[in-house]
């Protein structure tokens, strides 16, 4: 059907292959940074920071209430500076109502400070 056509594969030189693997290898170093730039800067929302930490409270036992700051607070201590998240559980301990106010890290979600109020 087709006329047959021999084709010629062109030979790739070794100077070729080296650019393209700098080209990739560099390409992938730039990938890593701008990833690793990226993530450092985006915050958690604080919804999932009050869901995990009554996940972690409720391991003790039920919860009456929560809240959570929706806003980020700039906050410092010593050299450490961040940005977090205010809030606070309440729940029942030997039938009296107790609550707790904690502050979490705004891009990590670690708490950084737990206290009964």
């Amino acid at each position: 059907m087709f006329p047959s056509k021999k084709y010629k594969m062109k030979s790739v030189s070794s100077t070729e292959w080296t650019v393209l693997g700098i080209s990739v290898v560099l390409s992938f170093v730039l990938g890593l940074f701008t990833f690793s730039f990226y993530s450092k800067k985006k915050t958690k929302s604080a919804d999932t920071i009050l869901k995990s930490v009554k996940k972690e409270f409720l391991k003790e036992g039920p919860i009456d209430g929560s809240w959570i700051e929706l806003t980020k607070v700039p906050w410092k201590k010593f050299a450490y500076e961040t940005d977090v998240y205010y809030g606070g559980i309440s729940r029942y301990e030997e039938n009296k109502l107790v609550q707790y106010e904690f502050i979490v890290n705004a891009y990590t979600g670690s708490m950084i400070d737990i206290y009964r109020v």
